[in-house]
């Protein structure tokens, strides 16, 4: 089948005529795609806005640079910005493992993930990874229990 040239400069038999499916999916993804790309950037702006320290109340810590060299078998843990101090209740060692509460959730501290260096901070610490899958654990620091 030939095309030919209809007035408005539309092409007869074509598919991309905005008034078939097919040129109404098109012009969808026209308008979903960027949405979708710039909804994905500010919740990663977001996370990244949230994993530092915004409003500067750890810049001044005695302990900041401590805190920025902590890291785990996993890795470096970043910052007491990017860590939660953790109640006593909400920790606990079994068996030579721990495992934390988090919003409510017990979940066990992988072995790799528990900081080995004195803990000078004295309060319990987790630094938790949230993805689509659920929550894993960077670094845990235990605390003294007292």
């Amino acid at each position: 089948m030939t095309d030919r040239l209809e007035a408005g400069g539309r092409f007869a038999g074509r598919n991309d005529d905005p008034g078939t499916l097919v040129g109404r999916r098109r012009g969808r993804t026209k308008v979903f795609l960027p949405l979708g790309l710039v909804a994905l950037v500010s919740v990663a702006a977001a996370q990244l806005a949230h994993a530092r320290d915004p409003d500067g109340r750890y810049a001044n810590s005695p302990l900041k640079e401590w805190f920025d060299g902590l890291r785990s078998g996993k890795g470096p843990c970043c910052s007491d910005a990017d860590g939660s101090a953790v109640s006593d209740v909400d920790w606990e060692s079994k068996d030579g493992h721990y495992r934390v509460r988090l919003e409510g959730t017990w979940i066990d501290v992988p072995d790799e993930a528990v900081v080995t260096e004195p803990n000078r901070a004295g309060r319990a610490m987790v630094w938790p990874i949230k993805s689509y899958m659920g929550v894993t654990i960077r670094c845990f620091m235990p605390g003294s229990m007292t």
